[in-house]
Parts: C-alpha cells; sequence; structure tokens
C-alpha cells in the first residue's frame, strides 16, 4: 500500500451529472500532462502538481460509497501516473464504476485496466489528424493514440470518442478525415464535437473560434453529435 501514498491528484469535484454518462459520479483531477493543447482549460492542473494522495483520495470516495455511482479519473492525464491502475482497483473493490477521461497517450495502462476489469467506460480524446497532431497538441504521441484507439475498439467497454473544435487547429475539411479514420476502423460509437470553452484561462491564451460549418460532416456509420 505504500504505493499509494503518493500525492498525484490535484483536487476533487464532488459529484456530477455531466461527465460520467447517465451516473452520479465525483470527478478525481489528476495533476500533469504529457500534451499541451492550447484550449486546454485546466491549465493550473496541467501545470500543478498534485496535492491530494491515493490515500486521501480513497478516504473521500468512501464517504460517497452508496451516494454515487461512479467516479471520473480525469486531468491532466491520468493514465500518466504510475500505480493508477492499484487505486482504479480499490476503487472497484468499493463496488463503484471506473470512468477515465484520457488523451490515449499510454496504451499499456489502458490496455491493463482492461485485462483486470478495473475501468467501466472510456471517453477517448482525438485531438487532431495525424499531420496535424505534433501542433495541436505539443506532443508526437499520435502513434499511442492509435494504438489505445485499437484497444478499445476490440474490447467489450463502452467508450466514446470525442473531439475539441477550434478554427485555428481543425479544418472542416481536417474533422472530415478524423470521421474517415474512425470510420476505417469500423468504431461504431458515437462521436461527439465539442466546441472550445471561452469563458475561462486556457493553456495558451487561444482566441477566440472562428464559426466551423459542422453541418457538413457526414458518416454513414457514425453518429456526429455536437455537445455544445
Amino acid at each position: 500500500m505504500q504505493k499509494l501514498s503518493v500525492n498525484p491528484v490535484y483536487n476533487i469535484s464532488p459529484f456530477t451529472l455531466l461527465d460520467y454518462p447517465d451516473k452520479t459520479a465525483c470527478i478525481i483531477w489528476f495533476a500533469g500532462c504529457n500534451m499541451k493543447c492550447p484550449y486546454c482549460y485546466n491549465p493550473e492542473i496541467v501545470s500543478g502538481k498534485g496535492k491530494i494522495s491515493y490515500f486521501e483520495t480513497l478516504k473521500f470516495i468512501i464517504s460517497r460509497k452508496g451516494l454515487l455511482d461512479g467516479v471520473v479519473f480525469s486531468g491532466g492525464e491520468c493514465t500518466m501516473h504510475k500505480n493508477m491502475d492499484l487505486f482504479a482497483a480499490a476503487v472497484k473493490k468499493l463496488g463503484m464504476l471506473v470512468k477515465i477521461d484520457t488523451n490515449g497517450s499510454n496504451p499499456a495502462m489502458v490496455r491493463r485496466l482492461i485485462e483486470n476489469q478495473h475501468v467501466d467506460y472510456v471517453a477517448l480524446d482525438f485531438k487532431a489528424t495525424a499531420s496535424k497532431y505534433a501542433k495541436v497538441t505539443r506532443s508526437a504521441r499520435f502513434r499511442q493514440f492509435a494504438e489505445t484507439f485499437d484497444i478499445l475498439n476490440r474490447s467489450s467497454i463502452p467508450f466514446e470518442v470525442r473531439t475539441t473544435v477550434h478554427s485555428e487547429l481543425l479544418s472542416t475539411a481536417d474533422l472530415q478525415e478524423m470521421i474517415n479514420y474512425l470510420s476505417d476502423r469500423r468504431y461504431r460509437g458515437t462521436y461527439y464535437l465539442q466546441n472550445i470553452v471561452h469563458n475561462t484561462t486556457t493553456l495558451g491564451n487561444i482566441q477566440r473560434s472562428a464559426p466551423i460549418d459542422l453541418s457538413a460532416l457526414r458518416s454513414e456509420t457514425i453518429d456526429i453529435v455536437i455537445r455544445n
């Protein structure tokens, strides 16, 4: 249990009805990220240090048992934290559901969570096309994203794919290319498009996005949903 004494958690949101589909949950905000997306609205979490240990976090979750259906692991990037899978196992032992929000940069962790049945739902961020991935994320991790997507797509775990849309970063043609990427790999879930949040500070202090015509996007096999 010494492995759970480190402080990976930046903050905890005690209740949400929005972040785990059809479930009541709390959100565990993991500090740090291996990407630097300019539209990120959690710059203090991405750049900050963890303040709360796994032990303290688990104590809080125990206090919510019977009141919540599940726990959302978000951030930051939760899968970059060593022993996160052990923490997920501890949450599952409480009889609670686990959802992770991930950029897909750690396929080995995602595979381990699935194989050990320590995750129940995954939200996977599809940041950009392969050619624009470095520009959008300030990283070179498209290959890892692709591997994570394939792991999820072959599994029986419910998962969604989502993209944050900004006119300076992605065009309508880029988004259609991303839809085709998913379709070619026989993804049959919902593809969520999310407009950038402009009412808060972002990591790159990005300018307001110009309107993008999303009505032209097409897929015969994938449901495309605009979330905001």
